[in-house]
């Protein structure tokens, strides 16, 4: 274009702009839009009904300056470049900007970018479209959707339940999933079963190995100590000899490159990382990150979808990689291609690194560490992903006595291929594999040399993970790759769900919901009928289905159901039973409940009014107080660090930022703390006085030094001295805090409290 022609580019983020603007050059303005501009009223319904659920949108407020700074860029350009995210969100976004900013039809280019890197921006811009109203269209029925829902269902939870509730459509089949899986854990009845393990020994050779009892013939499970040990008896004294022998080679493929679903499982199982840190983390490598000698540099392609096809110039790249750095033998031999489920949308790439000639090890410095860590994860599967097979060499022997059969197998790694970069993590347990077996040959005969005979028992099915949830809801249709994050935490905010030691349970409230939800509103909180409101969705983004259809056909059952709730429950209160804790009340001995109030939740006694004793919830962690001996709790401060004391607070005055552990010193016998944090890390000594111990500048903490500062927690205090900077619950980068208190003043200081959700003048909530 002609250098006197004025364009403006608008994107989402700053940090988009900044790398945009660095490669579209000086006859670009790039400018931030800061995401939505203009949205439904937060304090009325925003759709008429009457008129076919016409929406109503208004200007957000306190976006002001950001609206009239677009509206003088634009009327001073030639040319405006909508360059939001590839997505539904993303063209709506575009839609209500053309709308908003009154941008004439012949000014608007719309753009969009699969990864920001220099040559795609400027292929992009020099290949503009217009706007696709078919996503804008499937995404104003999704948003209509959540407003009808929200906007209608939570007065009535906050009538029949208690105030301050939200009921969402797609939260809703979130917390049932959770709630059944707790109820099935309740329901199950373990089974009882015992297994053999025999230590057979060669006759007249040097090696011995293990076998376990697999039938009499046929496969047959143990079932009691009684018959194991019958077992025992019979086989005592008997000889052995080797049934089979098979010895083969068994290949093991890589996992595909990542989806959004599939980037949060494998984030939350290896990195222990939120799926909503996840993607906001992922936004930042997908908008550009300040590389030396690179510049500003998009690393990864776009992070919300649920496509696994790649790019021929991604393969090709590759393919130069692996055999440039691990040689021909461990490329795949030809272009892999991966097949996109049959319900998934193909307008992205899976999501990959733009350019895999940049190593995590290469740019590590110019990185966060979650940065680095999410960015190396993605790396390495898209690399593995195009990489060989791993080969082993697996053997499996029967051996036989009397007319049972006892199997013992072992497999040993022959080629490393794509193990040599990536391994996927798993969510289950590994079975157990046994050492290493002799080469033995097929009637050989074997001694009976040692049993092992063990009782188990079945285990109920595991409570979800924020992992296992999001591959849950990808399984059975319930939202998108753009919605999960906001589902799995918006489940936690709302309290329905609690997440504890990485697993996820329903609350009593949440239970409490759920049923009236069942009872009352069974297509809102049925998952096929979600599903199916997903796959019209998809209809609609196809352009197959009017999107006043949708919403036709949803509202008309909806709304009897609102009107026969409404009726049933009419002069109905729901009671949420309290949620009784071990924790008993020192005024009056009673078992004291959880309760939630402005603030959070906090332990209550249930005597309330003849006894009001409150008192914050505490997690009791292992190990003692180096001090005292006495209990460690795990305290939050009022910034949100976690922190650890003694629970005789400022009486004994301990605390630290380090994790206690279980283990204790094996030179001094004292409680071995560790680094706070995300992931495994190793024990150390905190006591001087011991030879074991670790210096506080050697625990991996920028030292940050504080002035005397008092943190009150419930009635007690602990007092924090010159100490190291925690890391953030979150897992990220240590943050450096600076304290500004006066001499003598505590740091906590008066502050102005703000309103909570959920008290007087609160606004209705509308779920995801």
């Amino acid at each position: 274009m002609p250098k006197s022609v004025s364009n403006l580019v608008i994107v989402e983020s700053p940090s988009k702009a900044k790398t945009i603007g660095k490669y579209l050059g000086t006859e670009y303005q790039v400018k931030a839009c800061m995401g939505h501009l203009r949205d439904l009223p937060k304090s009325t319904m925003g759709v008429d009904f009457d008129h076919d659920f016409e929406p109503h949108y208004l200007p957000l407020k306190g976006k002001e300056d950001i609206i009239n700074d677009l509206q003088k860029a634009t009327k001073n350009s030639d040319n405006v470049f909508l360059a939001t995210d590839p997505d539904r969100e993303g063209e709506a976004i575009s839609w209500h900007l053309k709308e908003l900013l009154e941008i004439p039809d012949d000014k608007i280019l719309r753009v969009t970018f699969n990864e920001i890197t220099k040559n795609v921006v400027s292929k992009a811009i020099q290949e503009p479209r217009g706007i696709d109203y078919n996503l804008v269209d499937a995404q104003q029925a999704r948003r209509i959707l959540d407003r009808i829902v929200g906007y209608q269902l939570s007065p009535l939870l906050w009538k029949k339940v208690r105030k301050g509730l939200s009921a969402g459509r797609v939260q809703s089949v979130a917390t049932r999933l959770v709630v059944e899986r707790e109820q099935e854990i309740r329901a199950f009845v373990p089974q009882e079963y015992w297994t053999l393990d025999v230590t057979l020994n060669r006759v007249g050779k040097p090696g011995s190995f293990v076998a376990r009892f697999y039938g009499d013939p046929k496969k047959k499970e143990l079932g009691s100590e009684e018959e194991t040990n019958r077992l025992v008896a019979e086989i005592q004294g008997q000889p052995f000899v080797v049934k089979s022998v098979k010895k083969t080679e068994k290949k093991r493929a890589s996992a595909p490159p990542f989806i959004t679903s599939t980037l949060q499982q494998e984030a939350s199982r290896k990195l222990n990382m939120t799926p909503k840190r996840t993607m906001a983390i992922a936004q930042q490598l997908y908008e550009g990150v300040d590389i030396t000698g690179e510049g500003t540099v998009g690393l990864i392609t776009y992070m919300r979808t649920d496509s696994l096809r790649l790019s021929e110039d991604a393969l090709q790249s590759a393919k130069e990689f692996i055999i440039g750095r691990y040689g021909t033998s461990y490329y795949y031999g030809q272009p892999h291609q991966y097949k996109t489920k049959g319900n998934a949308q193909d307008a992205h790439e899976a999501i990959r690194p733009s350019n895999v000639f940049l190593d995590p090890e290469q740019i590590k410095s110019d990185l966060t560490k979650d940065q680095y860590r999410l960015y190396k994860l993605i790396w390495g599967r898209f690399v593995a992903c195009q990489m060989a097979n791993a080969v082993y060499d697996a053997i499996a022997i029967e051996a036989g006595c009397l007319n049972y059969i006892f199997r013992a197998n072992h497999q040993s790694l022959k080629f490393a291929g794509f193990t040599a970069v990536y391994e996927e993590g798993k969510d289950e347990e590994q079975e157990e594999s046994f050492s290493p077996l002799p080469d033995l040959n097929e009637s050989e005969p074997l001694t009976l040399s040692k049993t092992k005979q063990e009782q188990h028992f079945t285990q109920p099915p595991a409570r979800y993970t924020e992992a296992t949830l999001v591959r849950a809801m990808e399984e059975k249709g319930v939202g998108r790759p753009s919605t999960y994050a906001t589902i799995v935490s918006t489940i936690q905010d709302r309290e329905y769900v609690l997440k504890k030691d990485r697993h996820l349970s329903p609350t009593p409230l949440g239970e409490v919901v759920t049923g009236l939800m069942l009872e009352r509103f069974q297509d809102i909180i049925d998952v096929e009928f979600t599903a199916e409101m997903e796959r019209q969705l998809d209809l609609v983004e196809e352009g197959k289905l009017p999107w006043r259809q949708v919403l036709r056909d949803f509202y008309k059952g909806f709304h009897q159901e609102m009107n026969d709730a409404e009726k049933a429950l009419e002069g109905t209160r729901i009671k949420v039973p309290d949620e009784v804790t071990d924790e008993i009340c020192e005024l009056c001995g009673r078992n004291m409940v959880v309760k939630t109030g402005r603030f959070g939740r906090f332990l209550a006694c249930p005597g309330y009014p003849e006894c009001k004793n409150t008192k914050p919830i505490v997690e009791r962690m292992p190990g003692r107080c180096p001090k005292c001996g006495s209990t460690i709790l795990k305290r939050k401060s009022k910034k949100g660090y976690a922190y650890y004391a003694c629970e005789r607070g400022a009486e004994c005055g301990f605390m630290t930022w380090d994790v206690p552990t279980e283990n204790d010193c094996p030179v001094c016998g004292q409680t071995m703390f560790k680094k706070s944090g995300r992931g495994h890390m190793k024990p150390f000594c905190i006591n001087p006085e011991c030879p074991n111990f670790l210096p506080e500048d050697q625990r991996g903490y920028k030292r940050v030094v504080k002035e005397d500062a008092e943190e009150k927690v419930g009635t007690e205090t602990a007092r924090v001295a010159t100490e190291l900077s925690p890391e953030e619950n979150t897992g990220g980068d240590t943050k450096k805090k600076t304290k500004a208190s006066k001499a003598g003043k505590s740091t906590s200081g008066k502050g102005k409290t703000s309103k909570a959700s959920g008290g007087k003048g609160a606004k209705k909530k509308e779920a995801t």
